[in-house]
């Protein structure tokens, strides 16, 4: 898939997104104002938050795509790292004063307030709809490969899941469980605090080289394993570099074959590698002579 058809998928994926959080919004800020809930105000922060989100995978997506410079002779992909690691910011912040708000309310003792129907409405509709979010832009994600849309579309669970914490604690203090209310809105921050480390952890580690899993490393394998004249796969090491791979290889040939047809084994390998995997950028293969590897190690 093209960068000109990845930028535009992310660009409309995360409109709609936004067009959908500012109504969303909206609706639950009414609802926990008018319905008197902790809880529902709570959720409606967290999807405000989504909004500032969306700009930032828009914004990440396109400079990733941004073409070789001489500053950046290797691509801008890890930008799109710098958006998911914002967004996971914005998710951590966003879950620390949702506990905060709950805990306050709960130790200064003020009087809680038994919630409207509206705010149990307004629950309701917020986790049909987020999750029909979350569904679609993960399909997205996974379609062009994004991490930033892929952590757009955890924050979207995220939100459905505050929702369902915001319709218990709603039913539960219209039951006459008042408490139940700000004590949901903690809860709700510990669940987004726990989404922002898993999506700044993925986020890293495509920062610091981190190896591919080993499915892709055996599949890797199977790949150069299968071009006839490699007699043996002597080293494979492989990096993530945003959201695309390189892959170092050395192969053995016969030590007694001619530079040219040495080097045209070399290149079907390469050429192989970066043919049928989408996400490699760049493979480097390199030719030992059979033998040599283990001759070097004795």
């Amino acid at each position: 898939m093209d960068d000109k058809t990845i930028v535009k998928t992310a660009v409309k994926v995360s409109t709609v997104s936004i067009i959908l959080n500012i109504i969303l919004s909206l609706l639950k800020l009414v609802a926990g104002i008018f319905g008197k809930s902790m809880a529902m105000l709570s959720d409606a922060v967290h999807s405000l938050s989504d909004v500032f989100g969306s700009i930032i995978v828009i914004i990440g997506v396109k400079i990733s795509k941004k073409k070789e410079d001489n500053d950046h002779q290797y691509g801008h992909d890890r930008m799109e790292c710098l958006a998911s690691l914002a967004l996971g910011a914005i998710l951590f912040l966003t879950g620390a004063l949702l506990i905060y708000e709950g805990i306050k309310k709960i130790v200064s003792g003020t009087s809680i307030s038994t919630p409207g129907q509206i705010a149990l409405i307004a629950a309701i509709v917020s986790i049909v709809v987020k999750e029909g979010m979350y569904w679609y832009t993960k399909i997205n994600a996974n379609r062009i490969n994004s991490d930033a849309l892929k952590a757009e579309a955890w924050h979207h669970r995220s939100d459905a899941l505050s929702s369902i914490g915001s319709l218990i604690g709603v039913a539960g203090a219209m039951l006459g469980l008042k408490i139940l209310d700000p004590v949901m809105g903690c809860v709700i921050g510990v669940v987004i605090i726990k989404v922002s480390y898993d999506i700044a952890k993925e986020s890293v580690d495509k920062m610091v080289d981190k190896a591919c899993d080993d499915d892709t490393v055996g599949a890797l394998k199977k790949e150069v394993e299968k071009v006839p004249g490699v007699k043996e796969l002597d080293i494979i090491k492989t990096r993530m570099f945003g959201t695309k791979i390189y892959v170092e290889i050395e192969i053995s040939v016969d030590g007694n074959m001619i530079l040219k047809d040495a080097h045209d084994i070399a290149e079907q390998v390469h050429d192989n590698i970066e043919k049928n995997f989408e996400n490699v950028k760049h493979c480097t293969v390199h030719v030992n002579p059979y033998g040599y590897k283990h001759k070097r190690k004795q």
